[in-house]
């Protein structure tokens, strides 16, 4: 037993002293930045294509450089390397030999030859299609597009960074410019961390709008497939101004030195939605400026991403701040970072004109619903789905209602729904949510910064703002496992969920962009338009009777499958117990079931509760203008 011991305390101390070798050597790298020139060529864009050379400062020996892995904003090991093709290295105009790690997939190993103080490499980033570009527009994430030594921290990198457009195409970023010449620009110097954070939108067809020019330059810059999409109404730039105030209202200060929407317009070039210190890119359809419905998801996803520069990129939890693009993010405070994002970038919409309060309430029925019919919540907490985002994020669609998946936007959004109606009733209507994002996001006027947090930081603002048992109130909801969703923000705000014949406009538009009918609040199915079955909750009528994700559905009570004959087919059941019969193609076999259900088709819809004060359109009142 001494013996074991004894080799336990060299184990400790060799590991100790691994640790503090590797914080010496950060450190000294951190003291002496690198500097790398990067240059892309974007001129094959329209082709999926971008090609990049960067030269890097070596000395003769073994070297390890990385391909970014883990993404800020993305949560999830998301980095491209399947994408990363035709990778040379090279040095005075030999090529130098590389070879991957066998176990860190993301991490090349090479050998400087003396008398090298260069090293060139480069490789091409071949997009998927429909992905990050298309024939007249691209989104370039320049961590697609680089790699750095291993081991560095970020921030100790600095980055001269230069890109050559295809002809005609213009372009947005928040990097600094530091020369125009045609189709080539220059960057200014900035470190890796900052230019990670600056993606780039160019296009054949592009309209730069200003949103507010004082005390602070904000834009709408926007890309399209085509001129007309460019169009934009008068009342959608006035809620884009307000949005802008409406956010500066809510938080107190800003923690930019400027902000742009990057916007893209198109089928094909990719949806996106990814938070940045001063920018966000807001990847949506051609149409999203003119068709009322997909604007509508435009103002949720606008007011989304810009709501994650303060939460999310200022304000961040600890565990989610890393040095550099290879340690492992850790999300178990994801509900924080993305479920109060969640729901104040639904409110900022209604405040900003961008939703009406009718909009809003179909979003928060649509989202109460969701997360109250999840099965998967009898067994998952709150919690999990954050700390497994790893996977999570791609968890299939069978399954999902059982499985729960990334249930941290939406379970948070109502989380903080119900705190901010809880600091509104326990103050008699003196105080907010709006109070906490003051304190905890706002402080002074500051440029791009990371400021970090952890659960008891939460727990003691929320004290600050109104004394309350918030550790108890949070533990119950994000901590255990709850059969029911918290729906104390819909019930105390004046408000209750009901479910109607009527559809919801929320989910109408959700199964129209999505392809697929949902029609999990009656029979416990959605399925595709060509009638495959996509998921199926557990307690519902269509699984009890044996139906299951990977089925396809060939007919509804004798009639070939179609969405009018299952539609029809269940509003029959609202004022009779008719079973609904399908024919299930399973595999190559074809079985009959039989649902027992009673009670027509079923949508969600908030409706007032005459008896309390109507707190739900008191939250989103306008607060700027």
């Amino acid at each position: 037993m001494p013996k074991m011991i004894e080799r336990n305390r060299t184990r400790h101390r060799l590991l100790m002293l691994s640790v503090l070798l590797q914080i010496c050597a950060i450190t000294a790298l951190a003291q002496n930045p690198l500097s790398i020139r990067m240059h892309v060529d974007a001129t094959d864009a329209a082709r999926n294509v971008l090609h990049t050379t960067l030269t890097i400062p070596v000395k003769p020996g073994p070297l390890s450089f990385f391909y970014p892995k883990w993404i800020p904003g993305e949560h999830s090991p998301t980095g491209s390397i399947n994408d990363m093709v035709g990778l040379r290295l090279s040095a005075n105009g030999k090529s130098i030999p590389w070879q991957r790690d066998d176990v860190e997939m993301f991490a090349f190993h090479c050998e400087i030859p003396a008398g090298v103080n260069e090293l060139e490499v480069t490789f091409d980033d071949v997009s998927q299609p429909a992905t990050t570009m298309s024939a007249r527009l691209a989104r370039v994430k320049w961590n697609r597009l680089l790699v750095y030594p291993r081991g560095m921290n970020s921030d100790a990198i600095r980055m001269t960074t230069s890109i050559k457009l295809p002809g005609g195409w213009k372009f947005a970023t928040a990097l600094p410019v530091l020369r125009e010449r045609r189709e080539e620009v220059e960057f200014k110097e900035v470190s890796l961390t900052e230019l990670v954070d600056s993606p780039l939108i160019a296009g054949a067809n592009f309209r730069k709008l200003t949103l507010a020019s004082a005390p602070l330059l904000h834009e709408m810059d926007i890309v399209a497939d085509t001129p007309a999409a460019l169009e934009v109404k008068p009342e959608t730039l006035l809620g884009w101004q307000n949005l802008v105030k409406e956010a500066a209202a809510l938080f107190g200060a800003r923690h930019y030195r400027s902000y742009r929407f990057l916007l893209t317009l198109s089928d094909v070039g990719g949806s996106e939605g990814l938070e940045h210190h001063e920018s966000s890119e807001d990847g949506v359809g051609e149409k999203a400026l003119s068709d009322p419905g997909q604007l509508i998801d435009l103002g949720d996803l606008l007011g989304h991403e810009y709501t994650h520069s303060w939460n999310g990129k200022y304000r961040r939890p600890a565990d989610l701040t890393t040095p550099d693009f290879e340690q492992p993010m850790h999300g178990d405070l994801l509900w924080v970072y993305e479920g109060l994002t969640e729901y104040l970038g639904k409110v900022l919409p209604a405040r900003s004109g961008l939703w009406t309060p009718e909009n809003f309430h179909e979003s928060m029925a649509a989202v109460a619903a969701e997360m109250e019919n999840q099965s998967g919540r009898r067994w998952r907490p709150h919690v999990d789905t954050a700390t497994a985002v790893q996977f999570t994020y791609s968890s299939p669609r069978a399954w999902m209602n059982y499985r729960r998946r990334v249930d941290y936007y939406f379970e948070g959004l109502l989380l903080w729904m119900e705190a901010d109606v809880i600091i509104r009733r326990q103050s008699q209507g003196k105080l907010s949510l709006d109070d906490f994002c003051h304190k905890f996001h706002g402080g002074q006027d500051t440029g791009p910064m990371v400021k970090t947090y952890n659960f008891d930081d939460i727990v003691n603002t929320l004290n600050e703002v109104t004394p309350y048992d918030w550790r108890g109130f949070l533990n119950e909801r994000v901590i255990l496992i709850n059969p029911r969703a918290p729906l104390g923000g819909i019930t105390n705000g004046g408000w209750r969920l009901v479910y109607t014949e009527k559809p919801n406009e929320e989910v109408k538009f959700n199964e129209q962009q999505r392809k697929f009918i949902n029609l999990a609040y009656s029979i416990g199915l959605i399925v595709s338009t060509e009638g495959a079955v996509l998921d199926v909750n557990p307690e519902l009528a269509a699984a009890k009777a044996g139906v299951a994700p990977g089925m396809k559905i060939v007919s509804v009570n004798g009639r070939g499958w179609s969405a009018d004959a299952v539609h029809e087919a269940i509003a029959a059941t609202k004022n009779a117990a008719m079973p609904i019969e399908l024919r299930v193609e399973n595999g190559s076999f074809q079985e009959d079931y039989k649902l027992s259900y009673r009670g027509g088709e079923r949508y969600p819809h908030l409706e007032r509760d005459a008896a309390s004060p109507d707190v739900l359109d008191e939250i989103i009142k306008p607060h700027a203008h």
